[in-house]
Formats: structure tokens, C-alpha cells, sequence
């Protein structure tokens, strides 16, 4: 189907136009959660994945059947949960996009509740707009004249007489 970039739609709108892939945000949290969790000793525990979510063991439980059924994670009730090479790699990416995010709102000045953002950004943002998004990060970084000029501007923004309301 050819997108028209001139019509306007809803949230589910844009969302049931896409397809999207076969995870929901939330299969895609515990997803990135395990792949953190695994860095270290390359499996987890589903106790230890439904403390770090401050979810019960049973929803825990739920999530990583149906993460199996994807073909994206190895379980055994009451054993260890082990990413799958497909799980890894989806895992990494998920994990990448995260924290991609989470610097770029550093970056342009929030001070807020950027962890809350980022999740709910994270889930509902194109390939696009991620791809500009690291490529403001990227310049930020191999430009930190440019971005202590933007520091100073957003500090003149919140002072007492400047044109802002004390956010960005």
C-alpha cells in the first residue's frame, strides 16, 4: 500500500497502515529487558526479569511463553531464560533504540522525565525519524561547540526575562 504523506490519520490509524512486526511494545520491553540482563551471563531468570520490571512472576511468565512462541528466547519452566540468536540480535537493536533516545533528549535539554519518554516514544517512532534523530546526537557530539552554543541559548531561553517558560 503507498503511503500518501498528506493524509492525516489517528494513532491507530497510522498504526494499523504500518503492519508493523508481530511484538507489542510490552513483548518488546521484556525483550529489551532480557537482552540487558543477559550481557552478563548470557541467560536470566524469570524471577529476576519480573523484579526489574516490577511486574508479578506470573504476568513475567505470560510474556516470556509468548516471546518462545516468536522463536526469540529459549524457556524451560522454572529454568533459565536464554535469548535465542534471533532474540540477541532484536534484543540489541531494541536496546540501541532505547538509549539512542534517551541521549537525544538529553541532548536537546530535557531535564524531565526522560526515561518515561523514551518509552513512550520508542515504541511509536519511524525508521526516519530515528535515523535523524542519531544524526543530531551524532553532530552533537563531533560538534560540542555547537552544542554549548545550544546550552547557552536554552539557558537564555529559561532565564528570568527570556521568551521561554522554563522548558525547552
Amino acid at each position: 500500500m503507498k503511503r500518501n504523506p498528506e493524509v492525516f490519520r489517528t494513532f491507530r490509524g497510522y498504526a494499523m497502515q504500518e503492519g508493523g512486526g508481530s511484538l507489542t511494545p510490552s513483548l518488546e520491553d521484556y525483550l529489551e529487558m532480557l537482552f540487558r540482563l543477559a550481557q552478563k551471563s548470557g541467560y536470566t531468570r524469570l524471577n529476576d526479569l519480573a523484579t526489574v520490571l516490577n511486574v508479578q512472576p506470573a504476568s513475567a511468565s505470560k510474556m516470556v511463553q509468548r516471546l518462545g512462541q516468536e522463536g526469540l528466547l529459549k524457556y524451560e519452566r522454572y529454568g533459565t531464560l536464554e535469548l535465542t540468536d534471533g532474540g540477541r540480535k532484536l534484543g540489541a537493536v531494541l536496546l540501541a533504540r532505547h538509549q539512542l533516545l534517551e541521549e537525544f533528549l538529553r541532548t536537546i535539554g530535557v531535564t524531565g522525565p526522560v526515561l518515561e519518554d523514551t518509552e513512550r516514544i520508542e515504541h511509536n517512532i519511524s525508521e526516519e525519524t530515528l535515523t535523524c534523530m542519531a544524526a543530531v546526537v551524532e553532530f552533537a557530539r563531533a560538534n560540542p561547540g555547537w552544542l554549548q552554543t545550544y546550552r547557552d541559548y536554552l539557558a537564555r531561553r529559561q532565564a528570568p526575562g527570556g521568551s521561554g517558560d522554563g522548558s525547552c
